[in-house]
């Protein structure tokens, strides 16, 4: 895994990334991912969202009614589609920059040292690794060494 804090965007999708990042900061969401494409002369955006608890339609409902005019600005006379969501409970993080997010949350990482799982709360993460409390001991996990990780809401630790 590694640490990208969207390094492939082009400018006009960081640009439109910053807007929408402005919008839902008011209404105390955080972006996780965006993703837009086209489609058969449409434009299809998704969102993922994330407040720190659980995201229900409601507050999809809200968000898209917020971020759709942004979008409309973003792309004049064109055919939008967007969908919003939450990360569900079983997420799978895409890159390391998405960990800061889910501090305080029970995540599971797949790790290459050692070619098992590795469960526990995330403690804290920065642009080299994590740290993860399990029941016995903290773990300090560069992103070299995760293969694959993921929300881990429906498991104990």
């Amino acid at each position: 895994m590694r640490y990208k804090v969207n390094d492939l965007e082009t400018p006009e999708a960081a640009s439109l990334r910053r807007s929408l990042e402005e919008v839902l900061e008011g209404l105390k969401f955080k972006l996780i991912e965006l993703v837009v494409s086209r489609h058969k002369g449409s434009v299809q955006v998704r969102a993922v969202i994330y407040n720190g608890s659980s995201i229900g339609t409601d507050d999809c409902s809200k968000v898209h009614r917020a971020i759709m005019p942004r979008l409309e600005l973003a792309y004049p006379g064109q055919d939008l589609y967007l969908e919003v969501s939450s990360p569900g409970i079983n997420r799978l993080i895409k890159d390391g920059s998405e960990f800061a997010f889910y501090t305080g949350k029970k995540v599971r990482c797949y790790r290459n040292d050692i070619t098992e799982w590795s469960a526990g709360i995330l403690k804290s993460a920065d642009e080299k690794g994590i740290v993860l409390k399990t029941q016995d001991e903290t773990l300090i996990l560069e992103y070299d060494n995760i293969a694959k990780a993921k929300l881990d809401f429906a498991k104990e630790v």
